[in-house]
């Protein structure tokens, strides 16, 4: 088992229980086991809601019991890796066949995944009860779930081993967020859905959606129509409708993942002006020809234009949170813009562009609280508007270019210093691939690892993994991701402690094959080696 993956059995003991990823906070496994036969097992609920009744549908059978790799593709028509019958008649360890899972959870069946949301659960086997899965919530329910599919061994045709088990755990971080560049390269919805597969694999519950840029404008826009037919890259083909972002978000809902959009501005904007050119500020380059994708932050016409879309996105995600950017501001158009130099002039701000930054985005904010929303910002928002920047906005820490100087332990340093609380990005870029193994970089990378106080670490909420879009689209998103983000997503699950990526080699291998398993083309985990399920692919 510490090893690759052989498809050898012995048939005179069970095999040793498959690894959990993220690794929980408190696991026991036990020589006892259960045989499970498929056919014979099924999953009580005690509790009519939605959200369970989906995830029971979606694990029974087919996430818990994939026989083997012809079940990923039904035209492969290979050989059962594991088709020999355990001989069990030896071991006195067996318990007999399980037959039931019990799932339960307190609380209410909320709707929405939210920030804050309880995710702890409880799973015990044993050969008194069996085995129950118990949630602090409808959330740690669904964790839990995924908990136990991942402790089930396949050792024969219709037949599956269940080692017994108690299991305590519970996330580190409330935010373990992904984040997805649909502007770039468009992403179909259908890779969006597998994305979110992967996601509740992993127990990560954010994707940030940045949905558009400079390049396109892919948000199909009932109030201003004109930002997709012209911004997009196809009005038709290459654009998210309302029905396609509201099968997104409830596809999410049921895996406990959050949904929060990015619309970024001032920059990155110049796809909104080809519908809408009124909004772009005015500049020339040396031709004489219109440069630039940034917003007017000076004109009444913007924030008019911003309140009204903002209000159509409130509509359609439901998540408390808007991302709203303000990252990579290049202020030579407004230099050369003479009303933006003019409103500066008039409000005391002459020359200073990063307060003219700070300004737009504290409109942004305020409408976004108008709208009951809150806000999360890149890092140069709170280098451009310092403390004016209101308390309850949270700020993404993205940037880290030593050679310059610029590290991410200094910037997470001195926000939270100011007092806001922050989310980690800098170290976990995985559209950055490396020649060599990057997961164990990322993995050995810890959101608290800076100089601070105490206090000071309980203002990190967690971190998001980004796979940015400029060499990203369908064909490999899940391939460049995945497992890479797997070591993200322990790393902001699992104990600070667990932070050796030796130790953890056997553990990602097995992740990633599981992966595979249930259908996700996945890339190579960590070098040389191989998966049972290779031929299906």
């Amino acid at each position: 088992m510490f090893s690759l993956i052989s498809t050898v059995i012995d048939t005179t003991k069970p095999p040793p229980p498959h690894f959990v990823w993220p690794h929980p906070q408190s696991i026991e496994l036990l020589p006892q086991f259960f045989t499970i036969n498929p056919n014979q097992f099924q999953i009580i609920v005690d509790s009519a809601c939605d959200t369970l009744t989906s995830a029971i549908a979606r694990y029974n059978p087919s996430r818990l019991f994939i026989q083997d790799c012809s079940q990923m593709d039904s035209s492969f028509n290979g050989t059962n890796f594991h088709t020999e019958t355990l001989n069990l008649r030896s071991d006195s360890n067996h318990l007999g066949e399980l037959r039931n899972l019990t799932l339960l959870f307190t609380g209410e069946c909320e709707r929405y995944p939210y920030f804050g949301m309880v995710e702890r659960y409880y799973l015990k086997v044993d050969c008194e009860q069996g085995a129950f899965v118990f949630g602090e919530s409808i959330w740690g329910a669904l964790r839990g779930l995924e908990t136990f599919s991942q402790l089930l061994v396949h050792v024969g045709v219709d037949q599956f081993v269940l080692h017994t088990a108690r299991i305590h755990d519970y996330p580190r971080y409330s935010h373990r967020g992904l984040l997805i560049d649909t502007s770039r390269h468009f992403l179909p919805k259908k890779q969006i859905l597998k994305t979110i597969d992967a996601m509740e694999m992993n127990k990560l519950n954010v994707l940030h959606w940045h949905m558009t840029d400079d390049q396109s404008f892919p948000f199909e826009s009932e109030t201003f129509p004109q930002l997709s037919r012209k911004g997009s890259y196809h009005a038709s083909t290459h654009v998210y409708k309302a029905k396609d972002i509201g099968d997104i978000i409830e596809y999410a809902r049921l895996r406990a993942v959050r949904i929060i959009p990015e619309f970024d501005s001032p920059g990155h904007t110049f796809s909104w002006g080809l519908g809408y050119p009124q909004l772009i500020t005015a500049c020339y380059d040396e031709q004489n020809q219109i440069k630039g994708g940034l917003l007017d932050p000076t004109s009444a016409v913007t924030y008019s234009f911003i309140r009204k879309l903002f209000l159509e996105i409130a509509e359609k995600f439901p998540d408390k949170y808007f991302h709203l950017g303000g990252d990579e501001v290049e202020d030579d158009c407004w230099a050369a813009n003479i009303n933006i130099t003019s409103f500066m002039n008039r409000t005391n701000m002459t020359d200073d562009y990063e307060r003219l930054q700070g300004f737009y985005v504290g409109q942004l904010v305020k409408i976004a609280n108008h709208l009951n929303r809150s806000s999360i910002v890149w890092q140069e928002v709170l280098n451009s508007i310092g403390d004016d920047l209101p308390k309850d906005v949270l700020v993404q820490i993205w940037i880290e270019w030593p050679s310059v100087d610029l590290r991410w332990r200094d910037a997470i340093g001195n926000a939270t210093a100011a007092g806001y609380k922050v989310l980690l990005s800098a170290p976990w870029y995985l559209d950055h691939i490396s020649a060599t193994v990057d997961w164990r970089r990322f993995y050995e990378e810890d959101p608290e690892d800076f100089d601070g106080t105490e206090q000071q670490r309980k203002l990190v909420i967690g971190g998001e993994a980004c796979m940015w879009g400029e060499f990203t689209d369908a064909s490999n998103l899940i391939s460049k991701t995945w497992p890479r983000a797997s070591a993200v997503a322990e790393r902001l699950w699992s104990s600070k402690a667990l932070n050796d990526s030796e130790k953890a080699i056997p553990r990602f291998r097995e992740h990633g094959c599981r992966m595979r398993r249930n259908g996700l083309r996945v890339g190579p985990a960590d070098g040389p080696g191989y998966c049972a399920c290779d031929v299906a692919m």
